[in-house]
């Protein structure tokens, strides 16, 4: 056992780099790389890392932002603690039928923690933790690498040695710097990864403090390796993929603790040798720890499942289209392209798309479709590198060929299709934990090289060359996570007959005005999907909206026929039926928006419009009335109420009325200046004059409401202010209707007054 003092100064490193030669192969003997004492790794590391994603510390919500957080009431402080517990990823409840199941309420704690301590929603909090976190787990991998690359070794006084300096280096860059992390960090919904990431991490560091005091796996901690099973747990509350850790942590076990020779393990069970003692399987302990792992995975999945219910996430075909192919090869031949194009994603993460559903990439339906290639490519290089990790006779490449394809594949395995279906075609998030493989294998191969390499100078200079280009790729593809826009066009080349994609960009057009362009895009993505019912509801709301009323019903009949219970498709119809004046058919369209959705306030809004043109006042007033009972906030429901009966002749009820909701929305200036109308019908000239001046100190370029507080001062007598706001008025609106009229009067009026004076 190696009996070294810790490693804080190179001289120590280098002696205990001579003794561990002695047991097994050393990787940083023939690498060409930095040499750095621990701290100084980690600050480069940490380093590195914040500045490849520092400029997105001011980017805005994006794209899924929107749901997990914006429109996420777990965040806000109205809602129950307990809620989270109880509630996905997204706010929905677990039992919904619409649920996605995605139980992450660690995650939605921290955004509620960041929405509390901003005092709202403001970005720059979310995206400085974001950063934060991936610089913290990007500083943990120089001590995992160190473990995974070096082997676990401990001083007499029980401090872990880094026996891989160089390497362990060398991976925690290539991690800190890989590109595909991107989404992950500059993306807000990716605080999942990474505090997942972080759990994961400390699980396995914990379950390694398990052994300080080992002698070849005699003695161990089992109040560390209990640790280590709370911590998996923990990462599994931050997101799914957390529990891998104990199955990594058992092969951790197995492999470097009791150093089990998996292939001699298998020909001793099948010539049914009694020495299997000897190869490690009964060593004392390790059974037990691999019970107490597996048992304590066992209790997390069974409470998980308990919470979550029995039912499967509802995802559609578009999300997925894969796992909803009929035959088995078609599935099968297309789960594994997409396994490829995740190994490429990680050897070559330069085509990188926020989104890769809807059309982005076409099914193979059969043998002759020539990305079939992808998949040889993947499953010929598989192949070699289990070979490698299970036949080789160098135990120090066995070891580590094994632990970086652990790494690789098994925090992979719940995004693979192979258990349950899952939401996606290919998800760049999904491959933070996996890129740890990665980096063990590449780190491993570069050490290859230079153990063949001549000039190791060249190899060093080409592999910093690659952490530089990644660097700036890191720094562009950030900056593409700012703001929608830049991120939804860099996807229009990366995945062309993505259909979502062209949905994004017509929606973000469509969001700042330009209605022209959007359609363009919208029209694009019902091209690529004529099925897409949100493309078509938005498209034919733009059409609408330019009175193009015939095409906008066309394409959402088309909408609620291929989704009839798309309630948004149902109450856009209705309104386009209204302004075409089919009253009885629009009528049936909103009521059947509210059968599929039943607290839907909009929809009674409009419903309640429709009853006010067909003069049936108390339906109107019914159906606003259910809006803000739904809705407390909804200001036009309310406005609406206070006008029809103010122009029914019913001023007591639109005075209760306004004041009432005058009480749940105080600075809403629209309603202050209906009810202002209201009391000054009713001769409380001076609370009304009070509710017009406060209304036009809020919204002072109203003309209306100059010269409604004209036509106030009008009647009450004061006529100079009357005939000030008038004036002001017409200076605002000169076409304002009766404006002119009422001030012609006015000023007949007080040079009548001024004759008589005279």
């Amino acid at each position: 056992q190696i009996c070294n003092q810790h490693n804080a100064e190179a001289p120590n490193l280098e002696q205990a780099f001579h003794r561990m030669a002695q047991t097994e192969p050393n990787l940083d003997h023939d690498v060409s790389w930095f040499l750095l004492p621990s701290y100084w790794a980690k600050m480069v590391v940490a380093l590195i890392s914040f500045l490849c994603f520092a400029n997105s510390y001011d980017g805005e919500f994006v794209f899924d932002d929107s749901e997990a957080i914006i429109n996420n009431k777990d965040l806000r402080a109205e809602t129950p603690l307990g809620d989270l517990w109880h509630h996905d990823f997204w706010g929905s409840k677990l039992s919904s039928n619409t649920s996605h199941k995605s139980y992450r309420p660690l995650t939605v704690l921290t955004f509620r923690i960041n929405y509390l301590f901003a005092g709202g929603f403001y970005p720059v909090g979310f995206h400085v933790i974001n950063i934060i976190l991936h610089c913290t787990v990007s500083v943990l991998m120089v001590d995992v690498f160190s473990i995974l690359l070096g082997g676990l070794q401990f001083s007499n006084k029980g401090r872990r040695l880094n026996l891989a300096p160089k390497t362990s280096l060398l991976a925690a860059l290539l991690f800190a710097v890989h590109p595909v992390h991107t989404e992950c960090v500059a993306g807000i919904v990716g605080r999942a990864d990474l505090l997942c990431a972080l759990f994961f991490l400390l699980s396995f560091l914990g379950y390694c403090k398990a052994f300080r005091e080992n002698k070849e796996g005699h003695n161990f901690s089992i109040f560390w390796v209990l640790v280590s099973v709370i911590l998996g747990a923990i990462a599994m509350l931050c997101k799914e993929q957390g529990i891998t850790i104990l199955g990594l942590n058992a092969v951790f076990d197995a492999l470097v603790i009791n150093r089990l020779n998996v292939l001699e393990l298998i020909q001793k069970l099948r010539h049914k040798d009694k020495s299997l003692e000897n190869a490690g399987l009964l060593r004392k302990g390790l059974l037990f720890r691999i019970t107490l792992l597996m048992s304590g995975g066992a209790s997390i999945l069974y409470i998980r499942w308990r919470i979550m219910g029995t039912g499967p996430p509802a995802f559609t075909e578009v999300d997925n289209p894969a796992s909803f192919a009929d035959s088995l090869f078609v599935r099968a031949i297309n789960y594994n392209y997409y396994y490829s194009l995740n190994a490429w994603l990680l050897l070559c993460p330069w085509w990188l798309c926020f989104d890769w559903s809807m059309g982005c990439i076409p099914l193979i339906k059969s043998v002759s479709d020539w990305r079939i290639i992808a998949l040889a490519a993947l499953w010929f290089c598989l192949i070699g590198l289990i070979c490698q990790a299970l036949c080789s006779e160098d135990s120090h490449k066995r070891r580590i060929l094994t632990l970086g394809l652990g790494f690789l594949i098994i925090p992979f395995l719940p995004a693979s299709n192979l258990f349950f279906r899952v939401g996606f075609v290919i998800a760049e998030r999904v491959i933070y934990l996996p890129s740890i493989g990665y980096c063990i294998l590449f780190t491993y191969g570069f050490s290859l090289l230079s153990k063949q390499a001549k000039k190791k100078k060249i190899l060093t200079v080409a592999v910093l060359g690659i952490l530089l280009i990644n660097v700036m790729r890191c720094a562009l593809r950030s900056s593409q996570w700012r703001s929608e826009e830049q991120l939804f066009r860099s996807a229009l080349s990366v995945c062309p007959l993505n259909a979502k994609v062209h949905y994004n960009v017509g929606k973000n057009l469509a969001d700042k005005g330009n209605q022209s362009a959007a359609i363009k895009y919208y029209r694009e993505a019902v091209r690529l999907n004529p099925k897409y019912v949100h493309a078509m509801n938005n498209l034919g709301n733009i059409l609408k909206e330019r009175n193009e009323l015939q095409e906008a019903e066309e394409l959402l009949s088309l909408a609620v026929q291929i989704q009839p219970d798309f309630a948004a498709a149902w109450m856009n119809l209705g309104i386009v039926q209204n302004s075409l004046r089919r009253f009885e058919e629009a009528e049936q369209s909103y009521w059947t928006a509210i059968k599929h959705r039943k607290k839907y306030p909009d929809c009674y809004y409009n419903l309640g419009r429709l009853y006010a043109d067909l003069n049936r006042h108390i339906d109107a007033l019914n159906a606003w009335r259910n809006a803000t009972v739904l809705k407390p906030e909804h200001s036009l429901a309310w406005n609406n109420m206070i006008i029809l009966l103010d122009n029914t002749g019913n001023l007591a009820q639109a005075e209760a009325v306004g004041r009432e909701a005058l009480e749940l929305i105080p600075n809403d200036h629209s309603l202050m200046f209906s009810l202002a109308n209201v009391l000054g019908k009713s001769q409380k000239y001076k609370e009304s004059e009070a509710l017009f001046l406060k209304a036009i100190k809020a919204n002072p370029n109203a003309a209306s409401y100059h010269g409604n507080l004209a036509v106030l001062y009008h009647r009450w007598g004061n006529l100079d202010l009357a005939k000030k706001h008038y004036e002001v008025s017409l200076k605002l609106d000169p076409m304002a209707p009766g404006t002119k009229e009422n001030y012609n009067l006015l000023r007949r009026k007080l040079e009548q007054l001024q004759k008589k004076g005279g």
